[in-house]
């Protein structure tokens, strides 16, 4: 396997050549010499509705584009918001390319393909005998009493499932081996049904995988060109469902990620850009384009992830707690995440759906919770005539009313137009004008239905929609032995500051801060995160009976990987890393794990067992408000963590701290609780570093509102971020 040097900053990768179609992906044998002047770093998100771009220097954030996304042809989304970007520093879109040395990319497309189902046809081979590990699950239901929805699919039809004669035990032994002969007959009839991908799920494969290797050197020989997953080799854990449903959607995105990221690849080369390009990861760090293209599972929550990232970058820089709930609201979705005690908080139960009847992601990501609440939620009545909020959107195409492309169902945007939130002129910074009139009509005819007038029907929509993004705030947070009155909000998302407040002062939230580059909260995490690699073995064992060879050992290969990963960037001990090893770990008995820090890197001595054992029962304590000293622990997946910087985290707009006097732009009438309030106007960048603003007044930005309502003050900080007061 080649290898070609790629420069980052002052990281240098050694680039995997990857397959697509397993064809080696196009990848430059020599790279064009950035220029000296190369000072820029860009990172995209590429959300359901917008795509945002954010540049930055050495001295900050420089400025942020925003534009509709494309979805047929990505990049001219990107395109469009990157000129914006470049015209706020005086450039063109072609020569911010040419002067950035990195850009840090996130995209949706993997989780909508899922969702939609839009991935390849992929088939799953597994042992004989467990042909409906897809179809079972793991069994329970969402909500045991609600019987209105059906039992839900398996992500590959079970006509697509194939049994493999074949058996490995527990312990790694070979209880049947593989039929080669019969597994070759089953390719081939893989290759006449034109299947796209294939994931390969054996029982036990993480014991042993010769199996699984032995099936791939068949299906390099018979199907060439069609990618594939081995089980072993992506996730090895046990929970054989998790594991199974992890690789199934892993293989099923190859096709539709390779040929994806291949295009960006192209398209920014064309364009100019000869820097490098890293993917942001669901794990809230970044890796290699390449690194990507080879288990793109990785990237289901590309974007989301990144929010949280930003929110404890923007809590630290303004030193108001440790703990924060972070919200990123877009034209789609309202996601909810924690920073708990200055670090964010992981889950492996990642449902792409709802849980139980969607499919599992078991891979360690960050902990977002997403609702199908956003400013393109769309407002309609139900059958019992009620006012409902959500979860459909009505998207970027044709986006809502007001946005003039088509589209005739109300929305949150549609509401806040009406509520006198939102100038329609200087939407998006004035660069796309809203149409009032379309909004007005759309709100009109639901409070016709409704029966109300039209602005407190607006008001009604803005109040459920609260209402959704307040219950989603509760659940990570109470259920997670979180008080939110105890913690800050940090809100982004081009929506976030038109009912934060209001949301805040529900649940009883007494600070907020609202990035002054909210609107762009995911791609402003991607320029504070790392590159971040984990690996993962499985090794059962109980602490009254612990097996120490064994668990130092499964360490020992955890530690081996990651150290590998670190020595395949060369240049990398000029760059700051971390390493961190967990464990998960039960009560015998109890069915679900929690992830435990280990407190030692090696088991040695009975002390070492006795710590751990102690962080258990600190850590359940904690979650569950109960410990029981007398049960023994369970410990089943060992796994770490390697974080690697890549520069140092760059800075919010700083702001003039000259004068401290807000100067009001404007009046207008916007409804708080039902009442007309004339209500002062500020734009954001005549806001000096200091100034204090009581509500109700609108402070207008390129590319968000914020919204202080009554009995509700802002000032701005030293960083330029809104600190509202609530």
């Amino acid at each position: 396997m080649r290898s070609t040097a790629n420069t980052i900053g002052r990281v240098v990768f050694v680039e995997r050549r990857t397959l697509l179609y397993n064809r080696p992906m196009s990848v430059r044998k020599r790279r064009p010499r950035l220029r000296r002047d190369s000072v820029y770093r860009i990172s995209v998100d590429t959300g359901g509705t917008f795509t945002d771009v954010v540049v930055a220097d050495g001295s900050g954030i420089r400025s942020i584009g925003k534009a509709l996304t494309t979805p047929v042809r990505i990049f001219d989304g990107i395109r469009a918001a990157l000129d914006v970007a470049a015209g706020e520093i005086g450039l063109s879109g072609s020569e911010l390319l040419a002067r950035s040395s990195l850009l840090i990319y996130g995209t949706t497309r993997a989780t909508n393909a899922v969702v939609t189902g839009g991935t390849a046809k992929t088939a799953f081979l597994t042992t004989k005998g467990f042909k409906d590990i897809l179809l079972f699950k793991e069994g329970g239901k969402y909500d045991p009493h609600d019987f209105s929805y059906d039992y839900p699919a398996p992500y590959i039809p079970r006509r697509y499932t194939y049994e493999i004669d074949e058996r490995i035990d527990s312990e790694g032994g070979v209880v049947q081996t593989l039929d080669e002969q019969r597994a070759r007959r089953v390719v081939r009839e893989l290759k006449r049904q034109r299947f796209e991908a294939v994931a390969v799920c054996l029982l036990w494969s993480i014991a042993n995988g010769v199996h699984e290797r032995a099936l791939a050197k068949i299906l390099d020989e018979e199907l060439p060109g069609v990618p594939y997953t081995l089980s072993h080799k992506l996730i090895p854990i046990v929970r054989e469902y998790r594991r199974a449903s992890t690789t199934a959607i892993d293989a099923s995105l190859k096709p539709l990620m390779q040929e994806h990221l291949q295009h960006m690849h192209s398209d920014l080369q064309k364009a100019g850009f000869a820097g490098e390009i890293l993917i942001s990861t669901s794990g809230g760090g970044v890796q290699h384009l390449f690194e990507v293209a080879t288990r793109p599972v990785r990237i289901l929550k590309s974007g989301p992830a990144m929010a949280p990232v930003a929110g404890k970058a923007y809590a630290t820089i303004e030193n108001l707690g440790r703990n924060a709930i972070v919200c990123d609201t877009g034209g789609t979705t309202f996601d909810v995440a924690l920073v708990r005690n200055g670090s964010l908080t992981y889950t492996r139960d990642s449902w792409i759906g709802r849980p139980k009847t969607g499919h599992i992601v078991a891979l360690s990501s960050v902990d977002v919770r997403s609702i199908g609440a956003g400013g393109g939620s769309i407002a309609w009545k139900d059958i019992g005539g009620m006012l409902r909020v959500g979860p459909q959107s009505a998207g970027a195409a044709p986006g809502p009313a007001c946005y003039g492309r088509g589209g005739n169902n109300p929305t949150v945007t549609d509401a806040c137009l009406v509520l006198g939130y939102v100038d329609p002129a200087y939407f998006n910074g004035g660069r796309m004008q809203l149409d009032a009139k379309a909004a007005h009509h759309v709100i009109s005819a639901l409070a016709k239905k409704i029966g109300t007038s039209t602005e407190e029907a607006a008001h009604a929509v803005l109040t459920i929609a609260n209402d959704h993004m307040t219950k989603a705030i509760r659940e990570i947070t109470v259920n997670e032995g979180i008080d939110p009155k105890e913690s800050i909000i940090v809100a982004g998302g081009g929506a976030a500051g038109l009912n934060i407040a209001c949301i805040a002062g529900e649940l009883g939230c007494s600070t907020v801060i609202v990035p002054k580059a909210a609107s762009a909260m995911s791609a402003c995490g991607m320029q504070y995160s790392d590159i971040v690699f984990e690996e993962t073995r499985s090794r059962v064992t109980r602490s009254d009976n612990f097996d120490a060879n064994g668990v130092n050992g499964a360490l020992a290969a955890v530690d081996r990987a990651l150290e590998q990963f670190r020595k395949d960037l060369r240049g990398i001990q000029s760059v700051r890393h971390r390493k961190e090893f967990f464990v998960e770990a039960r009560y015998k008995g109890q069915v679900w794990e929690l992830d435990i820090p280990l407190p030692v890197r090696s088991f040695t001595s009975g002390n070492d067992v006795r710590k751990l054992v102690e962080a258990f029962h600190k850590m359940h304590e904690r979650m569950y408000a109960v410990r029981d000293e007398g049960s023994a622990i369970e410990c089943i997946n060992w796994r770490g963590r390697l974080s690697l910087g890549i520069g140092k985290p760059v800075r919010p707009f700083p702001k003039s701290a000259a004068r401290s006097m807000a100067r009001v732009r404007g009046m207008r009438d916007a409804y708080f609780a039902g009442k007309k309030h004339r209500t002062p106007i500020y734009r954001g960048d005549t806001l000096p570093s200091g100034a204090h603003i009581q509500g109700p007044a609108i402070i207008e930005e390129p590319t968000t509102t914020i919204v202080v309502p009554p009995r509700t003050s802002a000032r701005v900080s030293p960083s330029g971020n809104y600190i509202l007061t609530v």
